[in-house]
């Protein structure tokens, strides 16, 4: 059952036009999610592991932030502020000298905690001036082949825990990754997911296969919409993405699908079952990462995990289909929010109306949980810390 209100009170039809009549949908509309910041409080992927070599230094950036990530020869990581205290020298262009990061410029050395270690030309007995002690550091955490960091407050980072991915770890699965910078705000990913009444968008790939909204739920951080899919012949690649999924057969017949998409603030998650299975056949994480300090362009790092069907080898050669069809739904999806974003920056506001009683609920998450801009700073909610504990406590209470 969904929480508040029921289906009547939400949307009525009179003479064929949609009216919303939950009092708290006014407060979402009157928000400008374009102008709400993401909620740093929580971890954030910023690089694939693979883009990471021992020995080697990147660059990355979080809302504007410049990051520099770090991995030693022995394989620890660790991600400074990307920039010298001396001459303000990318540190990301620096090298890694044992345990520590030296900038390229005059070999100032970094510890991975972001303090200064060593000058190399300063005289025995010379002091550092204390606005040159170190760096900010970043917690830094490296789980399912990619590197998350904590950019907000850092004594929050052991509190908050990663996303939990067991399929990842199964050897029933394997993975699929994708990483793309999108040029939109990340909240117009939010929407798109959780909104399967697009797949007209997606025509040419899913044909005349439907989605029916069958139940939504939600709490103070976290949505999720069960949808139902069936009819119509669709891209083989979506045959063989749940190919896996059944009790016993490894075909791709199938009645129809089940879907499940969960925004647990601030990562989205979507699973898959194919009909009379209770088999997960595909688990998608997704986390969209603001790059600009103006949060107008995010990159999307996104974990397909499909299950293996019986028979040996069968998915490893239908996955070159299963990444076309796939990167296909992507990059449609991607003209679309990226459209959004443009409407959005010739209005100056958001003239959406939306009438999907799961994307209301959602935008009020995503409201409710993220950072106002600077221009609504003074409406910004005190006490960070309890802030995050009553959404860390909310998502356990589900």
């Amino acid at each position: 059952m969904r929480e508040g209100g029921d289906a009547a009170g939400d949307v009525c039809d009179t003479d064929g036009e949609l009216y919303l009549m939950n009092h708290n949908n006014r407060t979402a509309e009157a928000t400008d999610l374009r102008k709400i910041g993401i909620n740093r409080d929580f971890w954030y992927p910023i690089a694939s592991s693979r883009d990471l070599r021992a020995g080697k230094v990147i660059g990355t950036n979080f809302a504007g932030d410049p990051i520099a990530l770090a991995r030693t020869a022995t394989g620890a990581i660790f991600a400074l502020e990307d920039r010298c205290a001396h001459r303000q020298m990318p540190l990301h262009m620096g090298v890694i000298s044992g345990e520590q990061l030296q900038c390229c410029y005059h070999g100032w050395c970094y510890e991975k905690t972001g303090r200064l270690a060593r000058i190399p030309y300063l005289a025995e007995g010379g002091k550092i001036p204390p606005e040159a002690r170190g760096v900010r550091s970043y917690p830094c955490r490296e789980a399912y082949g990619l590197i998350f960091v904590f950019p907000g407050a850092p004594e929050l980072a052991d509190e908050i825990p990663l996303p939990e991915l067991p399929e990842w770890s199964s050897p029933d699965y394997r993975a699929m990754y994708f990483s793309r910078t999108v040029d939109c705000h990340y909240t117009f990913m939010h929407e798109n997911l959780m909104d399967m009444n697009h797949q007209f968008l997606h025509r040419r790939l899913m044909g005349g296969i439907q989605p029916v909204m069958l139940d939504y739920r939600y709490g103070g951080n976290w949505v999720e919409a069960d949808y139902r899919f069936q009819g119509g012949k669709q891209h083989l690649g979506a045959d063989f993405l749940v190919m896996g999924g059944g009790n016993g057969a490894s075909g791709v017949e199938r009645d129809y699908e089940l879907m499940t998409i969960r925004t647990e603030y601030p990562h989205q998650h979507l699973k898959v079952w194919r009909a009379h299975s209770d088999v997960v056949a595909i688990r998608l994480f997704a986390a969209y990462v603001p790059i600009d300090a103006d949060q107008r362009r995010n990159r999307s790092f996104g974990i397909l995990m499909v299950r293996k069907p019986k028979v040996p080898g069968l998915l490893l050669a239908a996955w070159p289909v299963i990444r076309y069809f796939a990167e296909s739904v992507f990059t449609e999806d991607r003209i679309a929010v990226e459209a959004e974003q443009r409407a959005w920056d010739a209005q100056r506001r958001d003239l959406n109306r939306e009438i999907s009683p799961v994307l209301l609920e959602l935008r009020k998450v995503l409201a409710a949980c993220g950072e106002p801009s600077n221009a609504d700073a003074e409406r910004a909610p005190t006490g960070a810390l309890s802030a995050v504990r009553s959404l860390r406590d909310a998502g356990a209470a589900r």
